[in-house]
């Protein structure tokens, strides 16, 4: 049987591969459109994550960060888009980077995916997506941010002799809260406990720290997450 006009799938994969231009060409309008429309939808998103911030501490260098990756990300893209060859050694590159960098707050995560979603998307020149996918992303953040769906989480660190037990004990009944420690010595009595409480309401801290035999009272906001 006559096997010299047998063409095999290997041999298919090979002259596509080699019948492709080294890199396509990318003009360097295109390049700066790209950088450009990344950076200023970074910067948006920049905006959005420091007004829409709930968290106890703002990280102004995870925010600067955000803008940075949204146009190195629209920078791999668009270089790996230009060659088959290339763009599998970059994936083989990029798999074996590891970030150790513990993320606390989830919503950080959604900013950090929104952001490589900018720049994959601008990357790819599919700018509309880009554009009115950070539009919607950013309404529904902000609408989602501005609605209090519960109250905000405070812990109340009170400091009091024991004789001021009943006093303390009176004006925490009058609050929400869950005991979280309590430590006693021959002296004193610390209590921790976690109170809600609606906007600015802090009225509650100088009635416990008029008691008699309190010593100190504290208000800290936290997110969530305790050790004792």
């Amino acid at each position: 049987m006559d096997t010299t006009n047998t063409i095999t799938f290997q041999d298919i994969i090979k002259k596509s591969v080699l019948k492709m231009d080294q890199f396509a060409s990318i003009s360097i309008i295109d390049t700066v459109i790209g950088l450009v429309l990344s950076g200023v939808l970074g910067l948006f998103i920049y905006y959005i994550y420091k007004k829409t911030f709930r968290g106890v501490v703002y990280t102004h260098t995870f925010n600067i960060t955000l803008v940075a990756m949204a146009m190195l990300t629209c920078l791999i893209i668009m270089t790996i888009s230009t060659n088959i060859v290339l763009s599998l050694g970059m994936v083989g590159a990029l798999s074996i980077v590891r970030f150790r960098t513990a993320i606390k707050d989830p919503l950080d995560i959604v900013f950090m995916f929104w952001s490589i979603s900018v720049g994959i998307a601008t990357g790819a020149g599919v700018y509309p997506v880009s554009v009115l996918g950070s539009l919607v992303v950013a309404g529904v953040i902000v609408v989602l941010s501005k609605r209090q769906m519960r109250d905000v989480a405070y812990l109340l660190i009170i400091t009091y002799q024991d004789e001021a037990n009943d006093g303390v004990k009176y004006q925490l009944n009058k609050l929400k809260y869950t005991l979280k420690s309590k430590t006693v010595n021959k002296e004193m009595v610390e209590l921790i406990v976690e109170v809600k409480i609606k906007g600015d309401n802090t009225a509650f801290v100088q009635d416990i720290s008029e008691v008699e035999g309190v010593k100190n009272v504290s208000l800290v906001s936290y997110d969530g997450d305790y050790a004792p």
